[in-house]
């Protein structure tokens, strides 16, 4: 990238930070400090304006990373913002955990709830997905041969909750099988819609099954469910960050998801919402001081916490909406359809993420045809430095690849070049 094009693209950059940053730190900013670097105002549409964004992540020297779907990276700016806030705590304890920062973390959930279109009382600010999933799990006085779905694609950290604290109880998993491959929403729907029956009190899917990375249709279940009474929760790991989403439309009633992965915030953060209406189902995993508590926050009251990773992902969302939710989502789906048409003639090789943008977006899961996944995954690491996840469970016997914004059509070219020579 020529120094005009940095130029302008680091100035956008500040200047979007600075629209959503309010909170002061150490006498100083994140509109500051990215201002100082000079950051961004370029063309998106271009692999110059990507290869910037990349050059804001500092991953280790010779990797190429295709994993984001199991761990995502920070950006150098918000591992840089996380470490003053930690500074900070340890420079007067007691003040910073206990009220001094609550500002700054109200702060935080306005920012989450608007990229997710709710309002900030809808929105707790938690550990991970899997806690998410848990806390929904152990809420309700299920009764015996009351019945949940939880299609076979499940992530486990999203089934085993149901199974501890409610199959332990007589209540009845209904695990329908859905397609690898559909070719429609509706053959999607069908599958859910087939599984409900009058003892249906729960619907548990992924919007993005961790899999094959298939798009499941959340507003179209969600839908057909509160019109039969049911109530929808939903596994957001693996789309919170990835492409746009307006928690309202979907309509679900419940949405948890790991922000450490698409969102690249410091690990260990992530993110609940719950619709008004429904959060009277819900009851803290743990409970302290405060506990009367009638607000979502009831659910987040662990008493001492991470607070510096918290605030970091204040500074992840900053960097979101400084590069933009439409040209993260765009950029997405352009990445999945320049990998697929690098492979899609070669006989060599079997796609096994659906085709549709609605049904799959910057995960795509390829078969080297002939070859064993694990020896596949192992070469790419020990020849090429490829790290990226292999998948086996559901007849896949696929490489998981994640296409993250520090992605580019070069590192795609480069893997699809070992995955050719793997292949010969």
């Amino acid at each position: 990238m020529d120094s005009e094009n940095r130029r302008k693209f680091l100035k956008r950059f500040g200047q979007g930070a600075l629209a959503s940053m309010t909170m002061p730190v150490f006498g100083n900013t994140l509109k500051d400090d990215w201002k100082a670097e000079g950051i961004f105002e370029g063309d998106a549409n271009t692999e110059a304006y990507w290869e910037l964004v990349k050059s804001q992540f500092n991953l280790a020297e010779g990797l190429r990373y295709f994993n984001n779907a199991s761990l995502g990276a920070s950006s150098v700016k918000i591992q840089q913002e996380t470490q003053k806030f930690r500074n900070l705590l340890d420079g007067f304890p007691s003040k910073y955990m206990w009220g001094g920062w609550s500002n700054e973390k109200e702060a935080v959930r306005q920012k989450v709830a608007n990229l997710f279109s709710v309002t900030d009382e809808e929105i707790a600010l938690i550990h991970n997905t899997t806690e998410g999933m848990n806390l929904i799990a152990r809420s309700f006085d299920l009764q015996p041969g009351d019945e949940i779905i939880l299609a076979n694609h499940e992530h486990a950290s999203g089934t085993i909750p149901w199974e501890v604290w409610q199959e332990t109880k007589g209540v009845k998993l209904v695990r329908p099988e859905l397609p690898i491959l559909p070719k429609s929403i509706e053959e999607l729907t069908t599958v859910y819609r087939k599984a409900i029956t009058p003892k249906t009190k729960l619907i548990s899917m992924c919007h993005i099954v961790n899999t094959n990375g298939m798009i499941l249709p959340v507003k179209e279940v969600s839908k057909m469910a509160h019109e039969k009474g049911i109530l929808v929760a939903v596994d957001g790991a693996q789309s919170a960050g990835m492409f746009t989403i307006d928690l309202k439309d979907l309509g679900c009633d419940f949405y948890t998801a790991s922000s450490h992965k698409w969102l690249f915030s410091p690990k260990g953060v992530g993110i609940f919402y719950a619709k008004q209406e429904s959060q009277k189902y819900l009851k803290p995993l743990m409970v302290a001081r405060g506990y009367q508590d009638q607000s979502i926050r009831r659910l987040e009251n662990y008493n001492t916490r991470n607070l510096p990773e918290v605030l970091g992902l204040g500074a992840s969302v900053d960097f979101h909406n400084t590069i933009g939710a439409d040209e993260i989502h765009k950029r997405s789906f352009e990445l999945k359809s320049y990998f697929r048409s690098k492979l899609k003639n070669d006989n060599r090789f079997t796609l096994k993420s659906p085709v549709s943008n609605q049904l799959s977006s910057a995960i795509q899961v390829v078969e080297v045809n002939g070859k064993n996944v694990k020896e596949v995954k192992q070469s790419l690491w020990a020849k090429h430095g490829i790290d990226c996840r292999p998948m086996s469970s559901h007849g896949l016997n696929a490489l998981r690849l994640s296409f993250a914004i520090y992605i580019t059509k070069k590192d795609i070219d480069y893997l699809v070049n070992a995955l050719e020579t793997i292949a010969s």
